[in-house]
């Protein structure tokens, strides 16, 4: 049988994407978008969040999904907090306004993803 024809897997190394900085020693790094898996329709991204860190305020224009890897924390929005802890996964719908705070002791890591190509649109508060 010949060599067939058709869809290729990527692989991107997380560390060979550079780092968002975020406050407080934290991060993220947009692993899978449109530049290093050209052609993909979602795009997955990781982020690391060191005790005390609380992200700004932002609002996405589509869904985001994630997964708590390790430690605690909660989504805070405009209504009461949600926290989350390793083991959970999030929703968060497009346009709700939501921080990240890691209320705990010990690194918090979460995989996010979004229905778009990269980082998408989103506003800032």
């Amino acid at each position: 049988m010949g060599a067939v024809e058709g869809p290729t897997i990527t692989v991107v190394t997380r560390d060979d994407v550079p780092p968002i900085p975020l406050p407080n020693g934290s991060w993220s790094r947009m692993v899978l978008t449109r530049d290093s898996a050209p052609g993909i329709a979602g795009s997955l991204g990781y982020s690391v969040f060191t005790p005390g860190t609380v992200t700004g305020m932002v609002a996405h224009d589509v869904e985001e999904v994630a997964y708590v890897l390790s430690g605690r924390g909660e989504l805070r929005t405009d209504g009461d907090p949600v926290p989350f802890a390793a083991g959970q996964a999030l929703h968060i719908p497009p346009g709700l306004w939501h921080a990240v705070a890691n209320t705990g002791d010990e690194v918090m890591a979460m995989v996010f993803g979004f229905p778009h190509p990269d980082y998408p649109p989103t506003e800032r508060r």
